[in-house]
């Protein structure tokens, strides 16, 4: 059964703070609250397990412990709303029935290590209040197809101002995000560098420097990526913890090709 949630106490904290999914499920919960037709919350179950929906725009998150298998009406929901991508719980999404024009993506989590090497060297060209105009200029020449500005500025300055997310920049021209904080553990996503400052590891000195920040604060970090970056963060010493799919359409041209070029935290 599928039922929209209206009231915050419906749901399971407990369950939500099981995963990564569940816990980006809670930050925007606490942002948006279950009132707004863009951020919608549902509970799902059978009659042996329970669990959570959110569609953020047109992404579908799912979070569900491993007793639901009953995923007939969750396909159903699927076929009707078409997301973009759909992401979340192993055990759902392998039993979900794929409709046409999706694709299978890979995704590693990576959790990030710090080294031993002094953060003040980097700090100092870290900029912790950035411009948000700046931030996605710097977004839109990694990411081609991000979203228009209006759209990503409303919602990350409203998730900033509600301190669920925080934007940071290194020498103008890398950008990387904290998409959630939610009880010492932490998303990052939206990394990107300037076409003009690649090639100079400004992104391995700055999330190197963003591991050593958090976990300074006791802090987990973690970053999610697609196959066309694993190296790089294997490279930098970031530890795999976890394999997953992802689900997104190719059949919309504005998101097609070019998604993924670089690692988003969706």
């Amino acid at each position: 059964m599928i039922k929209l949630v209206e009231q915050e106490n419906e749901f399971d904290r407990e369950l939500l703070l099981k995963s990564l999914s569940g816990r980006k499920m809670l930050a925007y919960l606490k942002a948006y609250g279950t009132g707004y037709d863009f951020c919608r919350f549902y509970r799902i179950s059978d009659e042996n397990g329970k669990g959570f929906m959110f569609m953020i725009n047109s992404t579908l998150i799912i979070c569900a412990d491993e007793n639901l298998q009953d995923t007939k009406e969750i396909n159903l929901f699927v076929s009707m709303n078409l997301p973009f991508r759909i992401e979340g719980s192993q055990h759902i999404l392998r039993n979900i029935k794929i409709p046409e024009h999706y694709q299978q993506l890979n995704r590693t989590i990576f959790e990030l290590i710090p080294d031993d090497n002094p953060l003040e060297s980097i700090e100092e060209f870290v900029d912790f209040n950035p411009n948000l105009p700046d931030v996605y200029k710097i977004l839109s020449e990694g990411f081609p197809n991000i979203a228009d500005f209006s759209l990503w500025y409303t919602d990350t300055s409203h998730r900033c101002r509600h301190g669920i997310s925080r934007t940071f920049t290194y020498r103008n021209s890398t950008t990387a995000s904290a998409i959630f904080n939610i009880e010492n553990v932490v998303l990052i996503g939206q990394v990107a560098t300037t076409e003009s400052a690649r090639g100079r590891g400004y992104a391995r000195e700055f999330l190197k420097w963003l591991a050593g920040f958090f976990n300074g604060l006791g802090k987990k970090s973690y970053l999610m990526a697609l196959d066309i970056r694993v190296s790089f963060y294997r490279e930098i010493g970031f530890r795999e913890v976890e394999h997953e799919t992802v689900l997104e359409r190719i059949d919309v041209e504005k998101e097609s090709l070019m998604k993924g070029k670089l690692t988003n935290e969706q």
